[in-house]
């Protein structure tokens, strides 16, 4: 989303469709947004996402310049905003907020890989 409230892009994640790992829906928002803004730095761009991002994410919404990232469910394992690691710190500070309608993002992702196990994907 930018500074006027307009949604820039959207992406979900698709590791498993298109058999790449850096598929996720971070890295597609971004990649979409720049392509859409036509510029890398995101500077006016507030990046919300159901769960925390990993190092990976992290580290390209860093290097996005990416004015905030707010997140809902927090990631004890591999989350990089401050739970696990906090890789939006210095020397690039990228402000963060977790914990946003948590539970419910929490009962999505749930859902969401019940629904794979289910389906043996």
């Amino acid at each position: 989303m930018n500074a006027d409230g307009m949604i820039v892009a959207e992406a979900y994640n698709r590791r498993e469709i298109d058999n790449n790992p850096i598929g996720h829906a971070e890295m597609l928002a971004l990649q979409e947004a720049a392509l859409k803004l036509g510029q890398w730095r995101l500077t006016n761009c507030t990046l919300y996402v159901t769960l925390e991002p990993c190092p990976m994410c992290a580290s390209a919404i860093a290097q996005s310049r990416i004015a905030k990232v707010i997140f809902g469910a927090y990631d004890p394992i591999l989350g990089a905003c401050g739970s696990r690691w906090n890789l939006l710190k210095a020397p690039v500070e990228v402000p963060s907020l977790g914990g946003i309608l948590e539970s419910e993002c929490q009962s999505l992702l749930s859902q969401f890989f019940q629904k794979r196990r289910n389906s043996g994907v």
